[in-house]
């Protein structure tokens, strides 16, 4: 049987441990008061016992009257006491006599007979039941006194841990800003524990993760910047070179720079975080049909169920456009563009995509396999969808390609009624 996730939380580890380290402690500190306490009543049971069998021993042997309590073999006798004082010996046992708890004591008596005594030991049966309950209700209240404490002060250090946990899943889906900002890390005079520790530990890789982010980006920008100007510069000088194929090399080069340009500062841009979008309603089936013209491939576009979306046009173009040219770039024919509802998914017959972007998504400047290009293409696609709030998602098939699904939010009912032209009341 499978336990619930709860029941793995440090939370109820901790109250399961405090819990039974408070019983078997309880259990310990009650047996040894039960034992200590009944072995002192038995003792002084066992003592007024023995003092009376020697009186009742004195007046038998002296040929007086037996004291009240006292007889020869009398009813009641345990079998095993009786036997011990035909032998010859003295010996002392609580039994149970009409109902009540009694303590015996006999010895021997003329005639291999056994003289006994019998004592009432119910008052001292009452005082060890009183006592053990006494105990049990008290390591019951201290029990549950104690796991109240335990569970209040590890609920406390479980919270800042959850609240560090949070902040580090925040960090991850790329929130650089969240810190744990724990109160205790202010304050150096008061004790730092584990938890301030830990919480320090992932503000400071926090900080150092993002300003080495920014440096980064900061460099990308810069360095677009500064190549955009001679290569406009180099771009107009081309054009004025004289035809041939030294021309045509020189353009396609510079064409190439322009391009890689153009992308990093696309990146750049969204690295700020700070894109707007220019929404508007468009024909899924439509617009993959623009994006495959416009990339002058022979990508096959299959509408099997066309969808309205509600989103920026250009961005999206920019998607579907390198999802198309990175799989015949890197893939192999055919390509297949399909549209099912807000799901687009493109697909080759390649070797499919390298293991490290299937695990970590596509990352800048790296490629595998002796690929060319610079992992631009799909780190683009990937920023662009995230700013237009689809999901993309990079899979290799069964039998064999590489699999780009972009799902996209489709339009609220409003947006379709007014993209149709229809009126709120039906007019049109």
């Amino acid at each position: 049987m499978r336990l619930p996730g709860w029941s793995g939380t440090l939370a109820v580890k901790a109250a399961a441990f405090i819990t039974v380290m408070c019983c078997a402690l309880a259990a310990l500190l009650g047996g040894l008061v039960h034992v200590s306490v009944t072995d002192q009543t038995v003792d002084q049971a066992r003592d007024l016992a023995l003092s009376r069998l020697a009186d009742a021993t004195e007046a038998y042997q002296e040929g007086d009257a037996l004291p009240p309590g006292a007889g020869t073999d009398p009813d009641g006798l345990p079998t095993s006491l009786r036997a011990l004082a035909r032998h010859g010996d003295r010996g002392t046992m609580v039994a149970s006599k009409d109902g009540r708890p009694t303590m015996w004591a006999a010895g021997p008596a003329d005639g291999g007979r056994a003289l006994a005594v019998e004592v009432d030991y119910s008052q001292q049966a009452r005082t060890i039941s009183g006592l053990d309950h006494s105990i049990l209700w008290s390591s019951a209240l201290a029990i549950g006194a104690t796991l109240m404490v335990g569970a209040f002060a590890v609920t406390r250090v479980t919270r800042r841990l959850q609240d560090t946990a949070q902040v580090a899943r925040r960090i991850s889906a790329g929130d650089l800003d969240a810190r744990v900002d724990d109160p205790r890390t202010k304050d150096w005079a008061r004790p730092q524990d584990e938890v301030a520790a830990v919480a320090v530990a992932l503000d400071t890789m926090a900080s150092t993760l993002q300003s080495k982010l920014l440096s980064e980006q900061r460099f990308t920008a810069d360095v677009a910047h500064e190549l955009r100007t001679p290569l406009t510069g180099l771009h107009a000088a081309a054009e004025l070179l004289p035809p041939g194929r030294p021309t045509e090399l020189v353009r396609d080069r510079v064409a190439a720079l322009r391009t890689l340009t153009e992308d990093l500062l696309e990146i750049s841009r969204l690295d700020t975080g700070r894109e707007r979008l220019e929404t508007d309603c468009e024909e899924l089936g439509a617009l993959a049909g623009r994006v495959v013209r416009a990339s002058g491939t022979d990508t096959e576009v299959r509408v099997a169920r066309d969808a309205r979306v509600e989103t920026d046009r250009r961005r999206l173009e920019r998607v579907l456009g390198n999802l198309v040219a990175n799989a015949h770039k890197h893939g192999r024919g055919p390509v297949l563009l399909t549209v099912d509802g807000p799901v687009v998914t493109v697909r080759d017959h390649g070797d499919g995509y390298p293991q490290y972007l299937l695990e970590h998504g596509p990352q800048r400047f790296r490629t595998e396999g002796g690929a060319t290009g610079h992992g631009l293409g799909l780190t683009i696609a990937l920023g662009q969808a995230e700013v237009l709030g689809a999901r993309l998602v990079f899979a290799n098939a069964l039998d064999g390609g590489a699999v780009a699904r972009l799902t996209l939010p489709q339009a609220p009912p409003a947006a379709r009624r007014t993209s149709t032209g229809d009126s709120p009341d039906g007019e049109v």
